[in-house]
């Protein structure tokens, strides 16, 4: 019984993890010889006061500061919440 655990800041639609739990659970059948039937995925949503990297918190820091403001998502290409 293969668990896979996902942690990131909520905001996602559930559509969005719908889609996201799909492409795990196929990647895991595919890489991994799971059995789509006893996978489990959790999605775990931290709150950015939950959340920290650098020593700063995911609602002090900067970057991330416009993003709430409607100016879109400022994290970077790459980079994980």
């Amino acid at each position: 019984m293969p668990v896979v655990t996902v942690q990131m800041w909520p905001g996602r639609t559930t559509e969005q993890k719908r889609a996201l739990v799909k492409a795990i659970t196929d990647a895991m059948v595919e890489h991994a010889g799971a059995r789509p039937d006893g996978l489990h995925v959790v999605l775990q949503e931290v709150p950015l006061e939950n959340w920290a990297r650098a020593g700063v918190l995911g609602i002090d820091r900067v970057d991330l500061k416009m993003d709430k403001e409607g100016e879109g998502d400022n994290r970077g290409e790459g980079e994980q919440p």
